[in-house]
């Protein structure tokens, strides 16, 4: 089985994020794999120790994000892809979906796991564009996950508790973070991982035209979020708790 985990390097997120021209900026700090994608990597890792198999990391990003490869490399996984390439600064979603369904094309799938959303961007969206520009089913939200009889089976994560779903492979998968409890990279770990193999690729090693890899949305304007609200107080008169239930039901909490 070949699995391949979508990972990202950010801003460390225990650091204030600073802007630059309505951007995130990436330079001149901390920089770490998103936390989320590590449950991503653990969650792969276990499939292929049940199932046999091959962990191989993707990431798309500077040449920095080599790091990122590195952690989850150090963790187990056998070896990573990269794609950095110039043109690709300020990426947005569509963008970033489009040159990493190509390098999973290029590099053949089973199943393709990444975390439910990036700790800074935050949209949501690439896995699902990832899996139509594959032409493969989604199975998202998983809170367990394994695989019987080459078919892929989760619990999806739900609002009410979790639904159980079936999927054929190949297939992308979004993880949650209670899926399971990383594993920490060993001494012995680190060490194979820098000799790990990693393949660098530019855009144009993946057939993709340079409209294709040219972002469509720009950021114009970045605003504060509203400060919160000071709240709404109940003096308890022996009505408090009524009063608190009927706030919830017009917020449509309850």
């Amino acid at each position: 089985m070949n699995v391949l985990v979508l990972v990202k390097q950010i801003p460390d997120p225990n650091n204030p994020y600073q802007l630059a021209n309505n951007r995130l900026k990436r330079d001149g700090g901390q920089n770490v794999l998103d936390p989320g994608d590590e449950f991503g990597v653990e969650a792969a890792l276990q499939l292929t120790e049940a199932n046999g198999g091959e962990v191989t990391v993707v990431s798309m990003g500077p040449e920095s994000a080599m790091e990122a490869i590195r952690r989850a490399l150090s963790m187990g996984a056998h070896k990573g892809v990269l794609i950095s390439d110039d043109s690709l600064q300020g990426a947005d979603a569509l963008v970033t979906a489009r040159v990493l369904a190509a390098a999973i094309k290029k590099t053949g799938f089973d199943l393709v796991i990444a975390g439910v959303e990036s700790t800074d961007g935050s949209t949501g969206t690439v896995p699902g564009a990832i899996a139509e520009l594959l032409g493969v089913p989604l199975a998202s939200f998983a809170k367990h996950l394994e695989i019987k009889d080459t078919t892929l089976h989760i619990q999806r994560q739900t609002e009410k508790g979790y639904d159980d779903v079936e999927s054929p492979l190949p297939a992308v998968l979004t993880v949650t973070a209670g899926v399971n409890e990383p594993r920490y990279p060993t001494f012995k770990g680190i060490m194979q991982a820098k000799s790990k193999p990693v393949e660098q690729l530019k855009v144009g090693d993946l057939g993709l035209s340079a409209d294709e890899a040219k972002a469509t949305q720009t950021v114009n304007e970045v605003t504060p979020a509203p400060a919160r609200g000071a709240g709404e107080k109940f003096e308890d008169d022996g009505t408090g708790a009524a009063k608190v239930a009927d706030f919830l039901k017009e917020a449509k909490v309850i």
